[in-house]
């Protein structure tokens, strides 16, 4: 069969997707210089995230979305997210040293919330871009493929964000197992997902992402960010998630 694969090139694939699309940068190698002991040296694995810049100005996305939820959501939401991620690496790393695991479940929550959160907001910032787009080319032929046309896929991202429970994220994700796309809600950052699902493209619909401009209007929040969608960016990841998985 075209699409059949054993699980370790499966499992090889999709590591190496999420490599493709740049995320790679969550465990970078400047951490261990920060450690106070050699036996917690030896136990992290991978290194300190750190907060990448924005592509653009502040207010370079207005009037969609305003210069001072970019500086407040960037600079501190995000930030935080990094900081507490860090903080979990380390203490992670002191419990594999000391085989202490006492807190592992504490540790384990934060390593997953705030490591979603700063992978998440990563790709965020990179699918949005003054200049907006549509999508095109292969992209473009599975979103037919997957959801029956570019303007039923919209209808649907745009329901599926609008509707997520409390805090969390609509996601246009790459499905590796069937080669197709898929529009999947997140709350908080890390529930109601598919595993070996790829992130392509997000919308974050935490409160701080658009309160100050939108207030309890999420709805249009969410069309807005439609239209500044840097499908580029979008195309450019998916093509890299195809090529490393080998899928159609």
């Amino acid at each position: 069969m075209e699409n059949s694969c054993t699980r370790r090139e499966m499992m090889k694939g999709i590591g190496a997707a999420t490599m493709a699309l740049g995320l790679e940068g969550i465990m970078s190698s400047a951490y261990a210089a920060d450690t106070s002991s050699k036996e917690i040296k030896k136990a992290v694995q991978g290194g300190e995230c750190k907060l990448p810049p924005l592509p653009y100005p502040y207010d370079a996305l207005e009037p969609h979305i305003d210069k001072q939820t970019l500086e407040i959501h960037h600079d501190r939401h995000h930030a935080g997210y990094v900081k507490k991620f860090n903080i979990a690496l380390k203490k992670l790393a002191e419990a594999r040293a000391s085989g202490d695991f006492a807190l592992i479940k504490h540790w384990s929550k934060e390593l997953a919330f705030n490591g979603s959160g700063h992978a998440l907001h990563s790709l965020y910032w990179a699918n949005m871009s003054p200049e907006g787009g549509a999508p095109e080319g292969e992209l473009l032929e599975n979103i037919n493929k997957s959801f029956g046309g570019a303007d039923k896929f919209k209808s649907q991202f745009m329901a599926a964000t609008k509707a997520v429970e409390g805090s969390g994220w609509g996601i246009l994700a790459y499905e590796p197992y069937m080669g197709q796309l898929v529009i999947l809600q997140a709350e908080k950052h890390q529930d109601l997902t598919i595993w070996g699902a790829i992130p392509l493209m997000v919308c974050d619909v935490w409160e701080h992402a658009y309160y100050l401009k939108y207030q309890n209007k999420r709805g249009d929040y969410v069309a807005n960010f439609c239209k500044i969608i840097n499908w580029k960016e979008v195309e450019k990841r998916y093509q890299k998630v195809k090529g490393v998985t080998g899928y159609r």
